[in-house]
């Protein structure tokens, strides 16, 4: 589908001749050409139809340049607090262990005051932070505040212990729960599948549901399960959808959160980048972990060690994921097609605990001239589903055409009870009180890319009017950002580049933003495309470019140069029009 038009104010249009920035007149010059975020050109014919529309990739930007830091970057644990400490024990430590060359490679700070430091008391990256000087004495050693208490400084949980990780390892974890879930959903699927044949296999029904209720009762002691009706969700984000970027949300109105995509192989065998995506910052009230798998015996194991060892509460089955890797394993969206799996896995993982909600995310169907998901909803809320969340549009379609609200509302409208939480399109106020009116039935409304472009969605709808932040109060807004991903990632040189590439990520969806103030016709819709236009000063200017090239100006202000050799490219293209 080719995109709308956002149409702007006559004197913010950008032309060759008004161009008043680098960045404006170079934009302005390519004029029989449309760049895109990741380096690739759309040609335009006369009638502004784009050519070999079959070659143009969708999804992953594959391939991309990936930076590696030097090895200057990682220095022994054992000189993290600086010189005195005790020496390395390990006789094939294969980090640095000279203090002065590394201090030497690592540059100068950049800033004066560590965010962590202040904050907490303790910098545990020590001399290796980019921030050093704020809590080192003259002798070089780490300093920590007299005041300093590990317990109450924290502030973020879940991620995996070593220990669990070895238990996970070795095989030595109990999921005798999950097995017994698997086979009483193996024998209810079984049952409701002979029913019409013989009557008499709903005995073997009623004794499992009987345990089923047992094994309910061992988890009595657990906190209520989630109201999930009348809440703007924030929904869960490959990549981008990060600790840090729900804190801001949080802060701007966002009710419900929900970590990254977790696969639940990776999760089982105790990997600590998967687990990473579990964490959960105290300011999420109701947080969730949603997994991805293919096999219900693992989904379900995963589904039990996140129960019992991680503070969440609600876990959610992605059944909409239209990665190709994903789909071509048989998880994400194949799911739909792949009832008797499915079956299998809501049944098992909402018996766990009646105390934990199980929800599920699902599409409209794999192909966009055949939706399922009418017929899923129900089957979804037999089997024991606590709410469904709705996307829209198909798996083929991914991202193009407009979401169908008038489906999703046909949907909800087969629920008996369960929650309906309906998903695509919402980038203003205005657009949620609209899907709102076309789908009565839906509960609440889960928020993606339009929070990704407009993290401040949420309070607009909240206060039931647009708010138009300056260009000023948007880089605070990014620095909040950075100095959150400073204390989640690290304010070493690993952490500072870490959220430096969460944070151009993110800007390849902010960059979309249009201020109201500059629009003939606002509000914004999530499809349209702007006319070139330039800022009302040159910091809104920089942050409306689409130039990767600008997305790493704005990072340096915040985070200091980029290494030699540094260049990005966005890993998703969902951020195109």
């Amino acid at each position: 589908m080719e995109p709308g038009i956002c149409y702007i104010k006559p004197e913010y249009l950008l032309t060759e001749a008004s161009g008043n920035s680098e960045t404006a007149t170079q934009e302005s010059s390519e004029t029989n050409k449309r760049k895109r975020a990741d380096g690739s050109e759309d040609t335009e014919d006369s009638g502004g139809k784009k050519d070999n529309k079959k070659d143009r990739k969708r999804g992953q930007n594959k391939n991309r340049p990936v930076f590696k830091e030097d090895r200057y970057s990682h220095l022994c644990h054992s000189l993290i607090d600086g010189p005195g400490g005790d020496p390395c024990s390990l006789a094939n430590c294969r980090y640095v262990h000279d203090l002065d060359a590394f201090l030497a490679a690592k540059g100068e700070d950049l800033g004066s005051e560590c965010y962590v430091y202040s904050t907490k008391g303790y910098c545990g990256r020590g001399v290796t932070c980019r921030y050093a000087k704020a809590h080192t004495d003259d002798q070089g050693r780490n300093i920590k505040k007299d005041d300093y208490d590990a317990k109450a400084n924290q502030t973020t949980f879940n991620g995996i212990t070593p220990d669990l990780q070895v238990r996970l390892r070795k095989h030595e974890y109990n999921l005798d729960r999950s097995k017994l879930m698997i086979a009483v959903a193996e024998k209810i699927r079984d049952a409701r599948k002979q029913r019409e044949l013989q009557e008499k296999k709903l005995e073997v029904q009623e004794k499992n549901l009987e345990l089923q209720k047992k094994i309910n009762q061992q988890d009595a002691d657990r906190k209520p399960a989630v109201d999930f009706r009348e809440k703007l969700v924030l929904s869960p984000l490959t990549t981008v959808g990060n600790l840090p970027f729900r804190r801001i949300c949080k802060e701007l109105g966002a009710d419900i959160t929900c970590g990254e995509m977790a696969c639940a192989v990776p999760l089982l065998k105790g990997l600590g980048q998967e687990w990473a995506l579990t964490k959960r910052h105290e300011s999420e009230d109701i947080f969730g972990v949603q997994l991805c798998g293919n096999n219900p015996n693992v989904i379900t194991q995963a589904a039990q060690v996140l129960q019992e060892t991680a503070k969440v509460d609600y876990i959610d089955l992605n059944i909409g994921c239209p990665i190709d890797l994903i789909y071509q394993q048989g998880g994400g969206s194949a799911l739909m097609r792949r009832t008797n799996i499915l079956e299998l896995v809501v049944r098992s993982c909402s018996s766990l605990s009646e105390q934990l909600p199980f929800t599920v995310k699902m599409r409209t169907g794999i192909y966009a001239d055949k939706s399922v998901a009418h017929e899923l909803v129900p089957l979804v809320e037999e089997w024991g589903a606590s709410a469904v969340t709705l996307h829209g549009r198909s798996r083929e379609q991914r991202y193009t055409k407009h979401a169908n609200w008038e489906y999703i509302e046909q949907c909800a409208a087969t629920a008996k009870q369960m929650p309906i939480i309906g998903n695509g399109d919402i980038l203003s106020y205005e657009d949620y009180v609209e899907r709102r009116a076309l789908a009565p039935h839906v509960s609440s409304v889960m928020i993606g890319r339009g929070a990704l472009i407009k993290p401040w969605i949420f309070q607009e709808i909240k206060q039931q009017k647009a708010w138009s932040p300056t260009s000023t109060q948007r880089f605070e807004m990014l620095r909040r950002y950075c100095n959150y991903g400073l204390e989640h990632w690290g304010s070493d040189t690993k952490g500072v580049e870490s959220t430096r590439r969460f944070l151009l990520e993110w800007q390849s969806f902010l960059y979309r933003y249009i201020p109201e103030e500059l629009q003939q016709t606002p509000p914004q819709k999530i499809n349209e495309r702007p006319q070139k236009y330039r800022g009302r000063d040159e910091m809104e200017t920089l942050m409306s470019s689409g130039n990767a090239a600008d997305w790493v100006k704005l990072s340096e202000m915040l985070l200091g140069r980029v290494p030699e050799g540094f260049s990005f490219v966005p890993k998703h293209k969902a951020n195109a029009f």
